[in-house]
């Protein structure tokens, strides 16, 4: 039995953010955490009851290998690619979050840290010494239709360029912030 792994707590919460109640479709939730044995393996249990219509909801994620050292927020994963969002998520996650930028500096310095943050994770799909994302790593409809939308945004020139400049730009707000 194998769960997908849940490398941290922002990633958890971020995959139940993307996957609203399928009885209502409310996305909201006061998710509760919990370590849990599953067929004699520990895993994390959120359950949550849903505000919009009182569905219980509950998604169990396995834990990963390794503590996944916590460098600021948004800490999605350490190295390796995550297993709960695909590819394809991920830039919709940072074209989203771009997309939105509001004009407080907090709060704009926050979502591009995500957009920031959700490219980097794309990032790690490049296998090394590849030069984009691999089709099998766009496993979920949504993440397919990203990438078909518009493919060579996988390509890890343009990725890197993306995350360079979201860096930039969160490091400008937080220069500007600090005046």
């Amino acid at each position: 039995m194998a769960f997908a792994v849940a490398r941290t707590r922002d990633e958890a919460e971020l995959y139940l953010e993307l996957h609203p109640c399928r009885d209502c479709g409310s996305d909201e939730a006061d998710w509760e955490q919990s370590l849990v044995r599953v067929r004699g393996e520990l895993a994390s249990l959120y359950a949550a009851v849903c505000p919009g219509c009182s569905a219980e909801r509950e998604y169990v994620f396995g834990l990963p290998a390794h503590e996944t050292p916590v460098r600021g927020w948004p800490t999605f994963g350490g190295p390796e690619p995550s297993e709960v969002l695909d590819a394809g998520q991920w830039l919709d996650v940072a074209d989203r979050a771009a997309a939105d930028v509001p004009t407080d500096a907090a709060e704009a310095g926050k979502v591009l840290a995500v957009a920031c943050a959700a490219i980097a994770e794309v990032i790690k799909f490049v296998p090394p010494g590849a030069d984009a994302v691999p089709e099998d790593e766009f496993w979920t409809p949504e993440g397919r239709a990203v990438r078909a939308a518009d493919p060579g945004r996988f390509r890890l020139e343009p990725l890197l360029i993306a995350r360079d400049t979201y860096q930039e730009l969160v490091s400008d707000i937080g220069d500007t912030g600090a005046r």
